[in-house]
């Protein structure tokens, strides 16, 4: 699926789960914390920009299919001309500068309260260029500190990380697996 493809809709859910939990950057009408079903976060993607350099990239999260994983995250309703300007600006930020694809899923609201909503989501998936997929939890730390980019230092992006799913996810099963299962 393409951004394209949902423009002219009157509103959108886009499920960020990495970065956008904290920095969206763009407008939105709502957010509500809640999670997907099918995938689990993992630090397996390269970042030669915002969180690491050609010659040291970073990493960031993406997601990989998992029948039984469940992933925290933060869903951002657009409406009306916020879903264009919202789609061009992702469209840059993931996909020219970081290689995301993008799918519809179910985004559950973390309340309890209403059914689930289709949400845009964008993956990294093995076929990208950056692209660095499983290493040992040593190895990855080791890149993670030693590496920063024009967004700041990649230790940044996973503590903010880290403190988001404490803060706002307490509901959600090993917090500490976005730092343990890097």
């Amino acid at each position: 699926m393409k951004p394209q493809d949902v423009l002219g809709k009157a509103s959108l859910w886009i499920f960020g789960y990495g970065s956008l939990v904290w920095k969206p950057d763009f407008k939105y009408r709502k957010s509500r914390v809640g999670f997907i079903r099918g995938y689990k976060r993992r630090f397996w993607h390269g970042d030669d920009f915002h969180r690491g350099s050609q010659a040291a990239p970073g990493r960031v999260v993406t997601l990989i299919e998992d029948d039984d994983a469940v992933t925290w995250g933060v869903a951002f309703e657009v409406s009306g001309p916020q879903v264009e300007e919202a789609l061009a600006y992702l469209n840059v930020r993931e996909t020219v500068c970081g290689g995301y694809v993008t799918k519809m899923v179910d985004f559950f609201p973390g309340d309890e309260g209403p059914a689930p909503v289709q949400a845009l989501v964008y993956i990294a998936t093995s076929d990208n260029p950056l692209y660095l997929g499983p290493a040992s939890p040593e190895d990855i730390g080791a890149q993670i500190a030693s590496s920063s980019g024009k967004s700041g230092h990649n230790l940044e992006y996973l503590l903010r990380l880290a403190e988001f799913m404490r803060s706002s996810c307490p509901q959600a099963e090993g917090v500490l697996q976005v730092i343990v299962n890097l």
